[in-house]
């Protein structure tokens, strides 16, 4: 089965350098973009957020067996051992590792990869590869923050096998300082309790969030890195239970993502 690429880009940022690597793949694609370009395999879409660009852009994967949503910001390691692990029936989705250069979230990812080795506790949307059958049956997604998590659990709840490759890796940029790693941080754990909210993934995840804002303060450990990690992570926490209305967050920094 070949891969058919859906990539989300918000601008015209890194639009052109994507479309190149794909084509060196020899992969189909096409580019959901937030700005109007007049490129080939690009389409226009109001940026209301990833979910949305999923949404719209499952209208373009004509027959593809597999699919690949990929953000536009990345470069692709190894692509080949996240289809062999496709070779395998019962995995019905992979997500990718992220490597970033530079800034705190190299330790963080350290940390949240020894975990999700174990238990899928947070996807990584920069790369995820599906089963056609997989990706049908969870969009539409909802309005969310964290459409990857979602995408992951919600498959986890009807019963297919999620596989977290560190062979197949992205690189891709992220935060610099250790405020705005903290705003990440917010914004994405919010957007996790929120697809909660919609899917139903096996127990020890659900757990694994219901004692996260509690034991959060024991990366305290890591220093001041560790305080903005906690900072965020309990922030998230609190405005998704404050502030989240019918799947939209009203705090604007939330709406700034979308």
């Amino acid at each position: 089965m070949k891969p058919f690429f859906l990539v989300l880009a918000r601008d015209g940022r890194d639009v052109e350098e994507k479309g190149e690597e794909l084509d060196a793949l020899g992969v189909p694609y096409i580019i959901v973009c937030g700005e109007p370009l007049p490129l080939p395999r690009v389409v226009y879409r109001e940026p209301l957020g990833k979910y949305d660009a999923i949404n719209f852009g499952a209208q373009f994967l004509g027959g593809a067996g597999i699919i690949c949503l990929n953000d536009v910001d990345t470069k692709i390691h190894n692509f080949h051992k996240a289809l062999k692990e496709l070779q395998d029936d019962t995995v019905g989705l992979v997500y990718c590792r992220v490597v970033v250069e530079g800034g705190p979230q190299p330790r963080f990812y350290k940390l949240l990869d020894a975990i999700r080795a174990r238990a899928h506790v947070a996807a990584s949307g920069e790369l995820m590869v599906l089963r056609r059958e997989v990706f049908e049956r969870v969009v539409p997604l909802p309005p969310c923050k964290a459409e990857d998590s979602y995408i992951v659990f919600r498959a986890l709840e009807l019963g297919y096998r999620a596989v977290f490759s560190r062979e197949c890796f992205v690189t891709t940029m992220r935060t610099e300082t250790l405020e705005e790693e903290a705003a990440y941080k917010r914004r994405t754990v919010g957007g996790i309790y929120q697809a909660l909210s919609y899917a139903k993934p096996p127990p020890l995840i659900r757990f694994f969030y219901l004692l996260l804002p509690f034991v959060a303060p024991l990366l305290l450990v890591q220093g001041r890195t560790g305080y903005y990690w906690m900072k965020g992570i309990v922030e998230g926490a609190v405005n998704m239970i404050r502030r989240e209305r019918g799947g939209i967050f009203d705090d604007k920094s939330f709406r700034d993502d979308l």
